[in-house]
């Protein structure tokens, strides 16, 4: 595509998880402190909420990354389920190889002792949900008594939600309150500032390969921001548009109207296909900048 032209190794605003590029802003940063020091202290349960687009996702690899070896890590991309089969999750996670047929009871002790014997070796287990806001009601009730197993001295199941502010107005129902009162750690993940999306956008580019002074103008940037409003997965779809067009007219610096470009085209993707138009205006400025765009390879 375009990583050669500008003197990357790779793509350098993707939309997957990749936590090579984890930007340690301020925020971020105070989330995965937040997680480490809650899990390291036995908390049953721990909740980081954000807005789309905000990287709970990463942050949710970037902190079971950072687990230790006394830790033993579940995850739950999609915990739309209903209680059996969240349990029934949670058991693959932990490396169970249950009857098919199981009934709740023997699932429930199969798991226990699973926990127990992790807690013997000195393990900790970390159950993280993405996308926590999907939980059926019932289903969070069941994690609630599952973080009621516990030795002497600590749970044996500890649990983070990750999710949109949605996750708040469920835990707020008068049903699960009990579940509620025992978040004792939690997060709120906000967009980045302006100062902050422009070492986000300089610390990307270097993980990419990057070894130029600026790519992105700085009028490229304050465009970005107020296009995207600081929230990262905008800011990577419109920052990779950019560049597109950016190359498809062979210049080495993007500027801030190939921001508004990619801008009109992202909100435009709502009502219409986006790409071929995307694709269509770098071929044109390709051919009269008397460059060859090669979009496939």
């Amino acid at each position: 595509m375009y990583t050669d032209h500008f003197g990357l190794r790779e793509l350098p605003f993707g939309i997957t998880p990749d936590t090579s590029y984890f930007f340690s802003s301020p925020r971020s940063q105070e989330a995965l402190n937040t997680l480490l020091v809650a899990v390291r202290n036995g908390e049953g349960f721990i909740k980081i909420t954000g807005e789309v687009g905000t990287g709970k996702t990463l942050l949710c690899r970037k902190f079971m990354d950072m687990l230790g070896d006394e830790f033993v890590s579940a995850y739950i991309p999609n915990p739309y389920l209903e209680p059996r089969t969240l349990m029934l999750a949670l058991a693959d996670e932990l490396e169970l190889v249950l009857e098919k047929d199981v009934d709740q009871h023997h699932m429930l002790k199969s798991i226990t002792q699973r926990l127990v014997d992790l807690a013997s070796q000195g393990k900790r287990v970390v159950l993280c949900l993405d996308e926590a806001q999907a939980i059926p009601v019932e289903s969070l009730e069941a994690l609630r008594l599952l973080t009621n197993l516990e030795t002497e001295k600590r749970k044996l199941l500890q649990i983070v939600l990750f999710g949109q502010p949605e996750l708040d107005h469920n835990l707020a129902i008068d049903s699960i309150r009990q579940l509620a009162q025992r978040i004792t750690f939690h997060y709120h993940l906000g967009p980045l500032s302006k100062d902050e999306l422009d070492y986000y956008m300089a610390h990307r580019l270097r993980v990419a390969g990057f070894g130029g002074a600026r790519l992105f103008s700085k009028g490229a940037v304050s465009r970005l921001f107020a296009a995207s409003g600081g929230f990262p997965r905008l800011v990577n779809i419109m920052a990779h548009k950019s560049l597109m067009l950016c190359y498809g007219e062979g210049k080495q610096q993007v500027g801030k109207e190939h921001v508004t470009a990619a801008a009109r085209d992202t909100v435009a993707m709502r009502r219409r296909p986006a790409w071929p138009w995307l694709v269509g205006a770098c071929v044109l400025a390709a051919s009269a900048a008397g460059v060859t765009l090669a979009l496939v390879r």
